[in-house]
Formats: C-alpha cells, structure tokens, sequence
C-alpha cells in the first residue's frame, strides 16, 4: 500500500504542507529516508570495537611478549656494606650513601650510639623527630624510657649498651619505613651486626624484629622467646629476644609487666654467657 507520503510526491508543496501538518519541524539530513522501506531489510551487525595494537616507537622491532621482570636490586648496598672493615668505616659508608629516599627528607643520618664494644646491641625501629635533630637513635621521650629499662638491669648506652636503628633516616611524618626503605638499609645494619658481633642481640620493637628474624609475625608472640641470629659474617649465632618499644609501652603501660620479665631474660643471658 502507498503511503501518504507516496501520493504526494508529485507536488512538493503539498507534501511540505503534510508535513508540517504531521507535526515534523527539522530536517535530520540531506537525503530523505524512507523508514517503512529500512524496517523491512536485515537488521545490521552490532558495531565490534576494533583491536589497537600499542604503538611502538619508530624504527624498533614489533612488540614480543616481555621477559619476567628481574629481581629488585639494593642498589649495590650490599657491596658497599661488606666493603667496611670496621664499624666507623661503615658509618661513612651509610652517610655517603644515597640510595634510600628517606634521606632527602632528613635533616641527619641516625647511626648509632653507644659503645660498639659493648656485649648487648639493641636495634630499634626508625628515627623519630628529637633523633633526626640529634642524629642520634632513642633520645626522644620513648629514649628516655628506654635509658631507664636499661638501667634497671645495670646497663647504659655510654659504657656497656650498643643502639642502632633498622633504617637511618627518619620517614616524614613519623611513618612506618616501607619494604623499599627497609631493604635499602638492611645490608648496613646486617654489617652492623657483624662488626659489633655482640653476645646479645634485642630486636626493640616489632618491626626491628620482623625484619630481622624475618618472621611474618607481632611483636606479643614473637616476645618473650630467644632465636639463634646467623648471618655469614658472623662466626657464632648469637642469641636474639624481641622487646616491646618504649612508644609501645609508653601508650600501653600494661604490658611494662611483660616488659620488666624480658629485660630479666636479657640480664640473665648476658650474665650467663662468656665474655668473648
């Protein structure tokens, strides 16, 4: 059957009129189209989108699949750090190296303090503020803390107490290190060790802990027990006990019990052990 707008093709100013009368006010295109006429053909294919290889750029081979990424490296940390002798080389060595970001936000390098002939080193977690202005680790309000829970069992970091750090620069903010800062810093403070080559070794804290006993465990289960500590440059394991943070006691008084009982631990395993 002809449509309406079949039996007024022959006067265009009729069909105009129909038109309007039909309500259309705006053309759409140049051509007209005839609907009845498009619903009876095949319904089109849904559009596919189509597949862009990645550019490359001039001149290089077509893209192939990538190899496995290569293992991170320490930035030759752990060259420089076995290069020292003594523990005064090894802390030139830590000022003058660069690659753990956190030093271009410290004011100073927290190496150590202490005596280095001392037979108990305790390694802590990372510098706060008062460290990053002194340079020097635990002097803060949880140092003070720790001075004394030091001295309740008769040491003192000036005569027969070693203190260092898992990282040397303080992380803006006071934050926890990542694993990138940490394992930048570690092979100093595994060297550390080695030079220091204590009879006891305290991990201050559960991330020092971690670290270092490379236990994915916290501090409360990892207290209160002792682990034989083994690098290759040691001669000897040397044994190694966790203790709370002072910050951590500092918030958590409760737990000073558990703390007093390890310190006990400690003092007795050093007057146990032969002098070396």
């Amino acid at each position: 059957m002809d449509t309406p707008a079949d039996s007024l093709a022959s006067d265009p100013a009729a069909l105009l009129r129909w038109y309007v009368d039909a309500g259309v006010d705006e053309a759409v295109g140049e051509h007209t189209v005839d609907r009845f006429n498009l619903s009876k053909t095949t319904a089109p294919s849904p559009i596919v989108a189509p597949r862009v290889a990645a550019a490359s750029p001039i001149g290089a081979p077509a893209p192939t699949t990538p190899a496995p990424m290569a293992p991170v490296q320490d930035g030759g940390a752990t060259h420089i750090a076995q290069a020292a002798r003594s523990v005064p080389e090894l802390r030139a060595a830590v000022e003058s190296y660069t690659g753990c970001g956190l030093k271009q936000f410290a004011s100073r390098t927290v190496f150590a303090d202490g005596n280095p002939a001392a037979r108990v080193m305790f390694v802590g977690e990372a510098p706060g503020a008062d460290e990053d202005r002194q340079g020097l680790p635990f002097v803060g309000v949880s140092g003070k803390l720790l001075d004394r829970m030091l001295g309740s069992i008769g040491l003192d970091r000036a005569t027969n107490a070693y203190i260092t750090n898992v990282v040397f620069w303080r992380p803006p903010g006071n934050r926890a290190p990542t694993d990138e800062e940490i394992a930048a810093c570690l092979p100093f403070v595994v060297r550390h060790i080695e030079l220091v080559d204590p009879a006891v070794l305290v991990f201050v804290g559960g991330l020092a802990a971690k670290t270092l006993l490379a236990k994915p465990l916290g501090i409360t289960k990892l207290r209160g027990h002792w682990y034989d500590y083994e690098t290759p440059g040691l001669a000897r394991p040397v044994p190694s006990t966790p203790l709370f943070h002072p910050a951590y006691l500092l918030r958590s008084p409760q737990q000073k019990r558990l703390a007093w009982r390890d310190l006990l631990a400690i003092k007795q395993k050093l007057d146990s052990s032969a002098p070396l």
